[in-house]
């Protein structure tokens, strides 16, 4: 069993959905009692992904599949970064990120709102061990308004270029091809796979 170490629905079902190939039964933190939190007090989105692995997997004696993401824009010099679920403060909601974003871009011409998801993802074992990461980027722009009632977080912000569509607007199937969780995933199942195939995991 891998327990993907995220208590946020929407993320754990795209995760659970990306990891389907492996094979392996999934679970998230939902499926556990324990309110336990890691502190992501690291300073990139690899830390805080190695921190949330290791952690969950000590506290809960499973192999734990974590990422970071985030948003990082250009214009913002790279902000919300590492602090994107939180960006308008401890008891920020979705909408409450997305409005301090475009209040802080004002009206920056669309040329240069280029902005880009990361996700970096670690693999730890029962122990805590990190036995398995990976880091991948998406790119597009942040437009002026939300626009789209699919996926999360920035995702009604954030416009795919050749596309001319935000990730709320192209829907999850798309959206698991091209997004930059999809693909930090996608680096990482080959590990996943001789983990599985050799019961490891």
């Amino acid at each position: 069993m891998l327990v993907i170490g995220t208590a946020n629905h929407e993320k754990g079902l795209e995760l659970a959905d990306l990891l389907r190939p492996v094979g392996v039964e999934t679970r998230t933190l939902a499926d556990f009692p324990d309110d336990y939190q890691v502190v992501e007090d690291g300073d990139s989105f690899a830390a805080n992904a190695c921190l949330k692995a290791a952690g969950y997997a000590r506290r809960l004696h499973h192999w734990v599949l974590a990422d970071d993401s985030g948003l990082a824009v250009d214009a913002l010099a790279g902000r919300p970064g590492i602090f994107s679920a939180r960006y308008a403060g401890p008891d920020a909601t979705d909408e409450s990120n997305n409005l301090l974003v475009l209040d802080q871009l004002g009206d920056t011409p669309l040329p240069q709102r280029a902005a880009r998801f990361v996700c970096h993802v670690a693999l730890a074992d029962p122990a805590g061990e990190i036995q398995a990461q990976s880091e991948a980027a998406c790119r597009g722009r942040i437009i002026f308004e939300p626009r789209g009632s699919e996926g999360f977080g920035y995702d009604p912000l954030f416009e795919i270029v050749e596309h001319h569509r935000t990730f709320a607007e192209l829907g999850q199937r798309v959206k698991a091809v091209l997004s930059h969780r999809s693909r930090a995933i996608c680096h990482l199942i080959p590990q996943l796979m001789i983990l599985a195939d050799s019961k490891e995991i």
